[in-house]
């Protein structure tokens, strides 16, 4: 059901009396909205609800690189959307969430991407999950799926671990990340020996840095490769960055790359630089990924890709941007015609764990960074049949040219993010103004003429340009119009576009009692229906046998 609010004449219309109004969104929410693609609602940007671009929109991190080539597997995907850390989850379900009570989580106003992210709060992580051998952490990542990159033994290809971080501090020494697990090697005795394998993301001196130990093995597995790899440039607090780290099997090249850009360059192979033997990785047993140890920060959109990601996308907002179209908007049957809609919305950017707007009513909703909004507009008849009925552009706050006629109408809006992806525009409401189409006012001066079996009526005719005919209701009661026996029908008689007429086969010595209206025509064509107005004033007559001009006095 569409909630609208009808504004009538005088409820704040400037433009002239008896135009109406229905509001869409502001205080009569959005459920008029039918179809929304790349938009979503968000509740702190203004007082009221508002449709903005979905950051999660955007959350696809690879982009193909050739024309027709097709996207990279995810391997794990954790959103941090689901609002309790207890139901936190692989979306690709190869791996195992756990999380400790330590773990906290944040709605979508703080969160970089989706409706949420995780919150490490707490530096000591008291409380938090602990795997034998490891550092603690409230998040604990286990494989439980042959098909997940870290399985037991498994030998990896190309992949690509990525997330979002927002860290408090940054301080040295605090986790982002680890992975630990067991490596079997043959001993000096001839039994099996097992070493810890690790990855660990650490920060120190302001800057990720990442260590792996016994991760890279030589292909006959004979020996193992250590290597580190460290960020050039500060990860500034409190603002969130993009990390990303990629492993390219067919050079054994290890990439580290912040908000896109190359930040350190190792390679996993005998040489040490591009061309000697690939060391390739291998997962060892009873492995998991631990996140967050004595880490303070929020972190968001983990992901682990069975591949290079060569393009990631790393703007909030997609560069097609959104749309959003109505539901049909019933203006009613008398409707003549859409004046203007009304707009109130403006430009929305986070700043550090703030929501910044920018907000105004009406004109071209473009900005500075080139964030925008497009508003279209059409009309018809029948709530279901479009397809004779073109989208047009509209300005916001101007009256609307062209022919926006019809019972219904639907709105659509197009959403554009800013150059850079970070900001979006938002729509608090819009207000459409439309004019009702009034029937005719009643014809005047009605005057009747008794007759024998017959009388006749005379009027003047209706002031309105409009008006298509005239019908006459009549009966043998005040106010009960229901007579049959008129040679020219039943009551109402359509008697045209004409100012006098005389209706016979009436009964002599029955009392009649008359009344007329004026009327447009709606739905021209195969089925028209009458528009008529308001009675005119009763008139009434006793058509007698011998009578030719007895004139009765109206009431």
């Amino acid at each position: 059901m569409i909630i609208v609010y009808l504004f009538f004449g005088a409820s704040g219309s400037l433009f002239c009396i008896g135009e109406k109004t229905i509001s869409l969104g502001g205080a009569a929410s959005w459920n008029s909205i039918e179809t929304r693609s790349g938009v979503a609602e968000a509740d702190k940007v203004r007082s009221r609800p508002v449709l903005v671009l979905s950051a999660a929109a955007n959350r696809g991190t690879t982009r193909p690189t050739q024309a027709g080539q097709g996207g990279i597997p995810l391997d794990l995907s954790l959103s941090f959307d689901e609002g309790n850390p207890g139901l936190f989850k692989d979306s690709a379900a190869h791996y195992r969430i756990l999380v400790s009570p330590v773990l906290e989580a944040v709605d979508y106003s703080y969160a970089r991407t989706g409706t949420g992210a995780a919150l490490f709060s707490t530096a000591n992580n008291s409380g938090a999950l602990a795997k034998p051998g490891s550092l603690r952490a409230p998040l604990v990542i286990e494989p439980q799926s042959r098909a997940a990159l870290f399985a037991p033994d498994s030998r990896l290809g190309d992949f690509t671990l990525e997330f979002w971080l927002y860290p408090l501090n940054m301080e040295n020494g605090e986790q982002v990340l680890s992975w630990l697990s067991s490596l079997p090697h043959q001993g000096k005795s001839g039994g099996v020996d097992y070493a810890f394998q690790r990855i660990i993301c650490t920060a120190i001196k302001n800057r990720l840095q990442w260590t792996f130990t016994d991760f890279f093995a030589s292909p006959d597995r004979g020996a193992y490769l250590n290597l580190n790899i460290t960020g050039s440039l500060p990860v500034v607090p409190k603002t969130w960055s993009h990390h990303l780290l990629r492993f390219d099997s067919a050079t054994g090249m290890v990439e580290y790359l912040v908000n896109g850009k190359t930040e350190a360059i190792e390679y996993a192979n005998s040489t040490g630089h591009e061309g000697g033997e690939v060391y390739a990785p291998v997962a060892g047993q009873g492995g998991a990924f631990a996140l967050g140890g004595n880490f303070m920060g929020l972190m968001d959109e983990f992901k682990i890709h069975g591949g290079w990601v060569a393009n990631p996308a790393i703007e909030k907002y997609q560069r097609q941007g959104g749309r959003v179209e109505t539901r049909a908007i019933d203006l009613g049957r008398d409707s003549g015609g859409v004046i203007k809609v009304d707009a109130a919305g403006g430009r929305t950017s986070s700043a550090g764990m703030r929501v910044r707007g920018e907000f105004q009513e009406n004109g071209r909703f473009r900005f500075a960074d080139d964030a925008e909004m497009q508003f279209f507009i059409r009309a018809a008849d029948n709530p279901y049949q479009w397809d004779n009925a073109p989208w047009q552009v509209f300005t916001p706050g101007q009256n609307i040219s062209g022919n926006i006629r019809g019972r219904y109408v639907q709105i659509a809006v197009d959403f554009y993010p800013s150059a850079d992806g970070e900001s979006s525009p938002y729509l608090e409401e819009l207000r459409i103004t439309y004019m009702p189409q009034e029937p005719p006012l009643p014809p005047a001066n009605l005057t009747v003429v008794a007759l024998d079996g017959a009388v006749q009526l005379r009027w003047k005719t209706s002031p309105n340009a409009n008006t298509a005919g005239y019908l006459v209701y009549y009966g043998a009661a005040r106010d009960e119009y229901f007579g049959e026996e008129a040679a020219l029908g039943a009551s109402p008689i359509d008697v045209g576009k004409r100012n006098t007429i005389v209706i016979e086969g009436l009964k002599n010595g029955t009392l009649y009692y008359f009344r007329l209206a004026a009327y447009d025509r709606r739905n021209p064509g195969s089925a028209p229906s009458f528009h008529a107005g308001e009675f005119s004033r009763e008139v009434r007559a006793r058509p007698l046998e011998g009578l030719s001009a007895v004139s009765m006095t109206a009431e």
